[in-house]
């Protein structure tokens, strides 16, 4: 079977889509402050001692991410439903991902490089392949493009004091 080529829309499509809806939460922090910010996890402490999740995985955040997706999903031409199953399953990567943290030990918001990124971009795109137009190439060179942005652009937002830390 020969190999597919590239489709360079999908690929830009599918990293906008990851971009807003990893960045959705973090300016709604910023333009609401603490209002509205009920923790997902609604404080609960497992057996560990450590949150379930943490004070910063909010309901607006989830749902600032899902809206603010969909309606990028919509302008890329891409159907409603898929806008809000790919911000909520970038969400529900991105609380995996902190879910393990907090098993680990670590403190909130702290950097597991790579592990950070990988749960909250995987889980969109593998399950979003076929409307989104992408195969294991595509996914895997969306997940790198994805890391790097954030590797890159995170110092730069932490220097504009839209994000808290520069990771």
């Amino acid at each position: 079977m020969p190999l597919q080529s590239l489709c360079w829309y999908c690929l830009f499509q599918a990293l906008v889509l990851l971009l807003v809806a990893n960045g959705a939460p973090v300016i709604a922090s910023r333009v609401l402050g603490n209002r509205l910010a009920m923790p997902i996890d609604n404080g609960l402490y497992l057996g560990d001692g450590q949150r379930l999740l943490g004070i910063t995985k909010t309901w607006r955040g989830f749902f600032s991410a899902i809206f603010i997706t969909t309606v990028i999903a919509i302008l890329c031409g891409l159907e409603p439903l898929t806008g809000v199953l790919f911000g909520m399953l970038s969400m529900l990567g991105d609380m995996l991902a902190s879910f393990v943290k907090r098993r680990l030990g670590k403190v909130e918001s702290s950097q597991a490089r790579g592990f950070d990124t990988i749960p909250e971009t995987l889980l969109p795109l593998y399950l979003l392949k076929e409307p989104l137009g992408l195969d294991f190439i595509d996914i895997t060179l969306v997940v790198v493009l994805f890391f790097l942005c954030e590797e890159f652009f995170s110092p730069i937002l932490y220097r504009l004091h839209i994000r808290n830390k520069p990771y």
